[in-house]
């Protein structure tokens, strides 16, 4: 391949990865072509891209950008998937089509996240943390518990105290009920 035909092949996938910051390599080498086609679709459902580039043509087309560190140890050709709300979504997805046995073939081999590059076994580290929408629900409980805490506090001892009232008012129209009832008794007698 001409260097002319390398530089436009490495400025397209260049562009294609433009403003993408974090993601995976995996292989898939030896995939037929309905099995490529089952793992596009599953990703594409998603909201991910694949891409299979040539090693030395990516590291071309990323010098400088985060994405550089993930084709420092890769070898051959490599599929890059991207996208998804944020890197620990990706790596879930992925990492549930490996392990499904559909895509025998597949095989994560590393990943970028943050500019560092991660090993297959420190990706597969990731994908046990919580994703996004996790990490906000956790912080959003963490944000309310003190405050439902407070007041429940708050709230408690007034409920006590509401409680004693309603009880003494029940007391009191039990008992004048109770000689209002004693006192027209006497007076038919």
């Amino acid at each position: 391949m001409s260097k002319f035909v390398k530089r436009l092949i490495s400025r397209d996938i260049s562009g294609r990865l433009d403003g993408v910051n974090d993601a995976m390599v995996a292989n898939i080498v030896g995939m037929t072509g309905n099995e490529n086609y089952a793992i596009r679709k599953a990703l594409r459902e998603k909201g991910l891209s694949l891409m299979v580039v040539k090693r030395t043509l990516a590291a071309m087309a990323t010098e400088g950008s985060s994405l550089r560190p993930a084709f420092d140890d890769q070898t051959g050709s490599l599929a890059i998937i991207w996208g998804g709300e944020d890197f620990v979504s990706l790596v879930k997805s992925v990492t549930k089509l490996v392990d499904s046995g559909a895509f025998p073939k597949l095989e994560i081999k590393g990943g970028v996240m943050d500019g560092e590059a991660m090993d297959a076994a420190q990706v597969k580290k990731v994908a046990k943390w919580p994703n996004r929408q996790e990490q906000i629900a956790m912080l959003l409980g963490q944000i309310l518990s003190p405050g439902s805490t407070l007041s429940g506090q708050l709230v408690g001892p007034a409920r006590k105290i509401a409680g004693q009232v309603k009880k003494m008012v029940e007391d009191r129209e039990g008992s004048e009920g109770r000689e209002g009832s004693e006192g027209q008794e006497g007076s038919e007698g």
